[in-house]
């Protein structure tokens, strides 16, 4: 899948994926994470997602990457958050966004995510991981993983992943089993599943799907 896909749902405001309200499951499972106040959680494809909000209300710092710099820039517009953009010195590609919310940092790279490197974002003390992980198409999902693993150091991991059946719908958000989240995450994580429960696909809504949360830790 080619940058050009995502900036064209971008254009044409084609991003379902993009949720209103905070991801409630977010809200139910982050504190299994035991992160202190003022850790910093990264959120890999992050979109303009509002789910950052909470986690900078939570007392959490975030950085984040997307590949589209209208989503971020719509971010900060929609939040009404002032914002720096700095340059990236070492890769002319790379932007990155930083504000401030409810006493928090935020940091949102513009980036291709397999461009970035763990010196460049900083330090990571937990990954939150709703939409990236089920964006990645089969292929490139195991170097997804490894890059994950490489830019927050193994960081603990709060995933939600989508499993349905791939002969009604071929994604992307692509169905993933439990079996792939192991061998994506599994050298590195202890593995555990903490609840199934059933979902709606905008794209499919007449389709029968369970989304699963994931606490990936050492």
């Amino acid at each position: 899948m080619n940058p050009k896909f995502w900036q064209d749902r971008w254009q044409n405001k084609r991003i379902g994926f993009n949720q209103s309200d905070v991801n409630p499951l977010l809200i139910k499972y982050f504190k299994i994470l035991g992160l202190p106040v003022g850790s910093r959680v990264f959120v890999p494809l992050c979109g303009k997602s509002i789910d950052m909000v909470w986690l900078a209300t939570q007392g959490y710092d975030v950085v984040g990457i997307e590949l589209v710099e209208s989503a971020i820039q719509e971010f900060f517009i929609e939040q009404s958050i002032s914002h720096t953009v700095i340059e990236d010195t070492e890769n002319p590609h790379n932007k990155c966004y930083q504000g401030q919310l409810a006493g928090q940092t935020i940091e949102l790279w513009v980036a291709d995510i397999f461009n970035l490197t763990a010196a460049t974002i900083g330090q990571v003390d937990a990954v939150y991981d709703r939409a990236a992980l089920i964006a990645m198409p089969p292929d490139m999902r195991p170097k997804y993983s490894e890059q994950i693993c490489n830019l927050s150091r193994n960081a603990a991991q709060l995933l939600l992943t989508l499993n349905y059946d791939q002969n009604e719908w071929s994604g992307p958000p692509f169905s993933i089993s439990s079996e792939q989240v192991q061998q994506y995450y599994g050298t590195q994580y202890q593995i555990t599943v903490i609840e199934g429960e059933p979902a709606t696909l905008n794209a499919a809504p007449e389709m029968a799907v369970r989304e699963y949360v994931w606490l990936l830790s050492e």
